[in-house]
């Protein structure tokens, strides 16, 4: 199991091991029991510790990242490709094809999975954090968290600096502007528990484009999301007037031009969360959007 150290500062002597869980480390109360109920969750100077523990200058406190229990669900592995573009102890980034869900679902119960292929690959008792779930169609990048304290300092940073992505997608047709902002609000569309709008009552929601290419009725787009609402993507592009290629919710379906919303996460802008490495990633345009273009 993982674990993270910290050096304690001459400023922090004299707080609990409590307060530097909390303050210094980013982990939630609830996330604090579950060490104290570890075995050697906590160490100060390799020795057991107590949340209540004073620390001093140049002590070391060792803490556990890992998940002590064993997933919620059972997940159904299956032999489902899922390129692994990088990987360490503490999270995952991999490279999601298209017609893969991150989890299974009573809507789609016999549809590839990201947590079926990493349970095939490395076992059913491997839990699975998705940090930036990718719709069914949308191919490329989508980090995976290996506990639940990374997942939760990875969602803290989504949409700000430290977690910037960047999408590659075909429209029909070319917006107004050949690079703008799309700030509309979105909500469930009215009569469909899948489908979202434009809806002043919905919640914020601000998208930027910019055309890269135009080719024959349609245009190649460099979406980055400012927040992360349901087919936000799909639902501004739409809303300008020109849908994703592809998009049978959205816009038309027409699997002999591609049969998937022409979306796809190209690119990954990441602080590591434990290490503070910059990680910056990138996936190549799949097969079926190269064809668009």
């Amino acid at each position: 199991m993982e674990t993270i150290s910290k050096v304690i500062a001459q400023e922090e002597a004299g707080s609990t091991v409590r307060h530097i869980l909390r303050a210094k480390l980013h982990f939630s109360s609830h996330a604090i029991s579950r060490l104290v109920r570890m075995e050697n969750g906590i160490l100060l100077n390799g020795q057991h510790a107590r949340t209540v523990d004073p620390v001093s200058a140049g002590d070391v406190l060792t803490v556990k990242t890992g998940d002590s229990r064993p997933p919620k669900a059972e997940v159904m592995p299956g032999n489902w490709p899922l390129p692994i573009v990088w990987e360490d102890g503490h999270l995952l980034v991999a490279n999601k094809p298209a017609g893969m869900t991150a989890h299974a679902s009573n809507f789609l119960p016999d549809t590839p999975t990201v947590a079926g292929a990493l349970a095939w690959e490395r076992g059913t008792d491997f839990l699975f954090h998705p940090v930036n779930r990718l719709d069914k169609g949308t191919t490329g990048l989508m980090v995976v968290a290996k506990s639940g304290y990374v997942h939760d300092l990875l969602r803290r940073s989504l949409h700000t600096t430290r977690f910037r992505r960047e999408y590659r997608a075909v429209c029909i047709g070319c917006p107004p502007a050949l690079k703008g902002t799309v700030d509309a609000p979105i909500g469930r569309a009215e009569g469909s528990v899948v489908a979202r709008t434009v809806r002043p009552d919905g919640v914020p929601a601000v998208s930027h484009y910019e055309v890269l290419r135009r080719m024959d009725g349609m245009s190649l787009l460099k979406l980055v999301p400012e927040t992360g609402r349901t087919h936000q993507l799909r639902v501004h592009m739409a809303h300008l007037g020109c849908p994703l290629a592809g998009d049978w919710l959205y816009g038309t379906e027409d699997v002999e031009l591609i049969p998937r919303p022409a979306l796809h996460s190209c690119a990954l802008e990441l602080v590591h969360p434990v290490t503070g490495e910059l990680l910056r990633l990138t996936a190549p345009i799949p097969a079926d959007m190269e064809r668009l273009l």
